[in-house]
């Protein structure tokens, strides 16, 4: 299945630190307003790459495109003008630790924006209620739950309006229910605003709620060996591997049954 409109683009994509090859010949498509989940074993590289969709890391080999934008072929300007458009949330959070989460928040708005102090402070305001942090404005990092913290880091990640999120492990380290209020809570961004959502994650439970499509990573191979709708890699998995990777959701299944 391909998208009707392709957001991002990865062509011939080869990535590797020195000599040492990461994942190779990678090639699929993530449609505007999809939920598309990067996902693999142990060591394949899936964090590896988001850094090179998000700009950090350049490809060895291929290309991404963003609307048909050549990334790593544009001028640093252009590049700068694509990067604009993407929020990124780390697994960490990855929110100052000596700020508020209004001031985390205000900060991308500070730099990169024109608003007055007051406009700042009203969309800090909004985006912070939009992930269920209305009336903590004035807390620290440390003085809020893990589930908060990742929270206040989508707020963060959504403050100059982003067409392309990025979410890095988002449900590591929550317990079931502050993962499920997180799954949720993508969904709406992605229904209400449209956004395009691209996450890297192992968790079965989160790829099968929301996840629409997603490309396998194989860590033995060093290339994708699986590309599609999650309910069809689920149903017939083209490979042992991504079947076993796969078929520990009806265990997962099984468990929540019981509980």
């Amino acid at each position: 299945m391909v998208p009707d409109t392709a957001e991002i683009t990865v062509d011939a994509l080869t990535m590797a630190y020195g000599d040492f090859v990461i994942q190779r010949d990678l090639a699929f498509q993530i449609g505007k307003g999809e939920i598309f989940i990067i996902m693999g074993d142990s060591g394949s590289g899936k964090s590896t790459l988001l850094k090179h969709l998000i700009g950090l890391n350049r490809p060895v080999a291929g290309t991404i495109q963003y609307g048909g934008e050549n990334f790593w072929e544009s001028n640093e300007e252009t590049r700068s003008l694509v990067s604009r458009r993407f929020g990124v949330l780390y697994q960490s959070g990855a929110l100052w630790s000596s700020m508020t989460l209004a001031e985390n928040v205000a900060l991308p708005l500070a730099s990169y924006s024109n608003y007055s102090t007051a406009e700042i402070s009203e969309i800090v305001s909004f985006k912070l209620s939009l992930v269920g942090l209305a009336g903590f404005e004035q807390f620290y990092p440390s003085e809020i739950s893990g589930g908060m913290k990742k929270r206040a880091g989508l707020a963060r990640a959504m403050s100059l309006d982003p067409e392309i999120l990025f979410f890095d492990e988002p449900s590591a380290g929550l317990d079931p229910i502050s993962s499920k209020k997180l799954d949720d809570l993508i969904l709406e961004l992605r229904d209400g605003l449209g956004t395009t959502i691209v996450i890297v994650t192992h968790e079965l439970a989160s790829i099968f709620a929301i996840g629409d499509r997603g490309v396998f990573v194989d860590a033995d191979a060093r290339t994708q060996t699986a590309l599609g709708t999650i309910e069809d890699l689920r149903r017939d998995p083209p490979n042992a591997k991504v079947a076993e990777f796969l078929s520990r959701g009806a265990q997962v299944d099984q468990q929540g049954a019981k509980t």
